[in-house]
């Protein structure tokens, strides 16, 4: 069997180069209202909050074991905090359209 088969292949997550979020440095060690907060703010997602939400869900799980069990708490409260602000901001896209067709 050739050795190539036996060797660890490569992590996709390592060569990722994104340019559609742009956390400051040291933001996921933050408390979670100000994580979402961030997040949220077209500055650090000109997208919007939901890739801010794919930054947050891609930390989480490259960080893995490495993070304390009192530190992915406030990460998921942070993830909680920012579906609250996509599904706040879903609703007032659907009501400002339903406006427009009642116009």
């Amino acid at each position: 069997m050739p050795a190539a088969k036996h060797a660890k292949p490569k992590r996709w997550s390592a060569s990722v180069n994104t340019d559609s979020t742009h956390p400051p440095e040291g933001l996921f060690n933050k408390p979670a209202a100000a994580i979402a907060r961030s997040l949220a703010s077209k500055r650090v997602s000109p997208k919007g909050p939901s890739s801010g939400m794919r930054m947050l869900t891609f930390y989480i799980n490259r960080a893995g074991h490495n993070l304390s069990a009192s530190r992915k708490a406030e990460l998921e409260r942070a993830k909680k905090l920012l579906s609250r602000r996509i599904e706040a901001e879903k609703e007032k896209k659907k009501g400002s359209s339903a406006k427009k067709r009642a116009a």
